[in-house]
């Protein structure tokens, strides 16, 4: 049997060459990132795919007047990439999907129907649930988090523990010591104290694994039956959520995937029902949520913000987290480069699971890579 790949969360997959670092540090300073913008408009025209059954509408690239010359060019990049799953939604439709490789036993050709990872692009999966939970009147991510989750949950003073609420944990600014030997335990001795809530982000694996147990201390249910009933069965989703040691891991196919970037695409509505009914929650999840990263919401990556700080590190980089993506394009990204990407400007959305795809280039430089190639064929 085929080993299933490492799943600690990507603390390191996001890390480039040091060089690559080292030449676009800048200063900390208060960026206009942190204004939250007007509401746009809901995009027109999507198409909804059943919520049963296979059936999805598609549209060919030459339909689009894309370049479809440079199509193999693509194609050959993602198969030599390790990937797995490929899609292409435009306005809701396919219009490219393609599949490469073996499943995750390694027995069977990967197709719609195998299950894969989505490594941390799960957390908005999770973002979204406790958005849901917060509309519903079970909490408040103002609210502190030991409220849902007892006095015991962290190894802090009573001081520090209160000062940490439900959206420090969204966006990764607990204060909590991620440079513990496990980054992944959730253990309340693994949850140390390195600075006050709000005044730092690191990209913290178990202070986010936490949000479940939050969830349910709200809700007085089990954190899956939750958001299954509340988010993947009411937009066709299948998948399921395992524990791998203190890691909370959803599997699931590539077209489930697309589905969660078609209702977030059109701000939280499976066609004509709301799931998401909270605006305001869902503005801020994909907006930027703290002036230390701009380019991090409520567990979201964001394109086109004026610096960004990579998973592992405390250094400010200048730019955009993927300069050839749209501007607006937000983003779950997940170990190996487990990609949800959803432009709102194009009516987009590009899924690709997969294997590492390279030794040597971590997923954010694929993923521009990537899409370097995508802008040579939408046109």
């Amino acid at each position: 049997m085929k080993a299933i790949p490492s799943f600690s969360v990507p603390l390191r997959s996001f890390i480039g060459i040091s060089v690559l670092l080292l030449l676009t540090l800048s200063a900390c300073r208060k960026d206009p990132d942190m204004t939250t913008p007007d509401p746009d408009p809901e995009p027109e025209g999507l198409y909804f795919p059943p919520l049963d059954g296979n059936d999805w509408a598609t549209q060919s690239p030459a339909s689009l007047g894309w370049n479809t010359a440079k199509i193999p060019d693509l194609l050959q990049f993602l198969e030599d990439g390790n990937t797995r799953a490929f899609i292409v939604l435009k306005d809701g439709k396919i219009v490219l999907e393609e599949y490469f490789g073996k499943d995750l036993l390694g027995i069977a050709d990967f197709s719609a129907g195998s299950n894969w990872y989505w490594a941390s692009a799960a957390k908005t999966l999770t973002a979204f649930t406790v958005g849901l939970a917060q509309e519903e009147g079970h909490l408040n991510i103002a609210d502190r988090s030991d409220d849902y989750l007892g006095e015991q949950w962290a190894d802090i003073s009573d001081v520090q523990m209160k000062a940490i609420t439900v959206r420090h944990h969204l966006t990764m600014t607990t204060g909590l010591d991620d440079s513990v030997d496990n980054k992944d335990c959730t253990e309340p001795e693994c949850l140390v104290y390195l600075a006050d809530a709000g005044t730092r982000w690191a990209y913290h694996n178990a202070p986010y694994t936490i949000l479940d147990q939050v969830v349910e201390g709200a809700t007085q249910q089990n954190f899956d039956d939750y958001f299954h009933s509340r988010l993947t069965s009411r937009i066709g989703m299948d998948g399921f959520w395992t524990y791998v040691d203190y890691n909370h891991l959803y599997f699931s196919t590539a077209r489930s995937m697309a589905r969660f970037g078609l209702l977030n695409l059109n701000k939280g509505k499976w066609d004509d029902t709301p799931i998401m009914t909270d605006a305001n929650y869902y503005e801020e999840m994909v907006n930027t949520s703290q002036d230390i990263n701009p380019s991090y919401g409520y567990l979201w990556w964001l394109n086109g913000k004026s610096a960004y700080k990579l998973p592992g590190f405390q250094i400010r980089i200048n730019g955009s987290i993927a300069p050839d993506a749209p501007a607006d394009m937000f983003a779950g990204l997940g170990k190996n480069g487990q990609y949800l990407n959803i432009v709102p400007s194009q009516n987009l959305i590009v899924i690709r699971m997969g294997e590492n795809p390279s030794n040597a280039l971590v997923p954010i430089v694929y993923l521009n890579d990537l899409w370097k190639m995508l802008n040579e064929i939408i046109r």
